[in-house]
């Protein structure tokens, strides 16, 4: 087929969201607890040197480290860079500074938000101390931002045992991702054909293999691909894995199976879930074809097509 006429590319927003769950050890149990006590902990390494925000191991010797330190709740900037416009969840919500500030009594810097009019204000060197937020939990947000505070550095830091009443032990930390997904010129087309019913990839002018979806690029010759091949609908399974636990939100029952389906005429497998055949039935070379089901974009699922398997030797070289 010759190329077709440009297309209008689509885009779309799209959010990767999770929360994500994780457990404390006994240095990072003790340091979050101290923030909702409004006490900043650091540990000793074994050179000495106070490492605030606290790890868990000396990152010179890789041996475990526990010795627990308080150190001020002021501190002199290192290094800045002004945020002009804040985003959704960030610490304040009008312009402001992120800062590393380096605490009294410890030899290494945390990162964090200063409250600040301008960038006019802030300076490498400046005195801040922190601004506690009015409700702690025991999580980084309990030091709400740094503000500005004229005072003379310490330098001591005092042992402290980490020892806390209600100790917070787990966190659950949500991670959002926003951005606009664009899927570029070939796969546009791709798209756009899926939604007529047909699939089509996009051939290598130098080597001639047919990649299903297209990329736009060959990515064993390098060059730009632009012409457009229709392939299928039929194909074959190559590989294909047994799936056992139940996806949320999916309302596909286990088990099923999913696999690697060579579409005729395409040079690259694609993913597909099998279906009109029970599970242990699926083998390597099982001849299949699409199953549409109405308003869908992309096919519900491939079926068995009473064809004979496909010889090994037809589709060894996608595996």
């Amino acid at each position: 087929m010759s190329p077709t006429p440009a297309a209008h590319i689509l885009t779309a927003p799209l959010i990767v969201e999770f929360p994500f769950t994780r457990s404390l050890g006994p240095v990072q149990s003790a340091f979050l607890t101290g923030l909702r006590e409004r006490t900043v902990l650091g540990v000793k390494a074994a050179d000495g040197t106070v490492l605030v925000p606290p790890v868990e191991y000396d990152p010179v010797t890789a041996e475990e480290i526990r010795d627990l330190v308080e150190v001020a709740d002021t501190g002199t900037v290192t290094t800045w860079a002004w945020n002009p416009a804040p985003r959704r969840d960030q610490p304040l919500a009008e312009p402001f500074a992120w800062v590393l500030v380096r605490l009294d009594g410890a030899d290494t810097s945390l990162l964090h938000v200063l409250d600040a009019p301008g960038p006019e204000a802030v300076r490498t060197g400046m005195r801040v101390r922190i601004r506690w937020a009015g409700e702690r939990t025991g999580a980084i947000t309990d030091i709400a931002c740094f503000e500005p505070y004229d005072s003379e550095p310490t330098t001591q830091p005092t042992a402290h045992s980490g020892e806390f009443a209600e100790a917070v032990t787990g966190i659950v930390a949500p991670a959002r991702l926003d951005y606009t997904y664009s899927p570029g010129r070939a796969q546009t087309a791709y798209i756009n054909a899926l939604a007529g019913r047909r699939t089509v990839g996009e051939r290598c002018p130098q080597c001639q293999k047919v990649y299903v979806p297209p990329r736009g690029a060959c990515p064993t010759c390098g060059v730009a691909t632009d012409e457009q091949v229709e392939v299928g609908p039929r194909g074959t399974v190559t590989t294909y894995c047994i799936v056992n636990i139940k996806a949320k939100n999916l309302d596909i029952e286990v088990p099923y199976v999913y696999a690697h389906i060579a579409l005729d005429g395409a040079d690259l497998a694609l993913h597909g879930r099998i279906g009109g055949i029970p599970y242990d039935q699926v083998r390597m070379g099982l001849r299949v074809e699409p199953v549409w089901t109405d308003g869908s974009r992309h096919p519900d699922h491939y079926r068995p097509t009473g064809e004979p398997d496909a010889d090994y030797d037809a589709y060894k070289e996608l595996l």
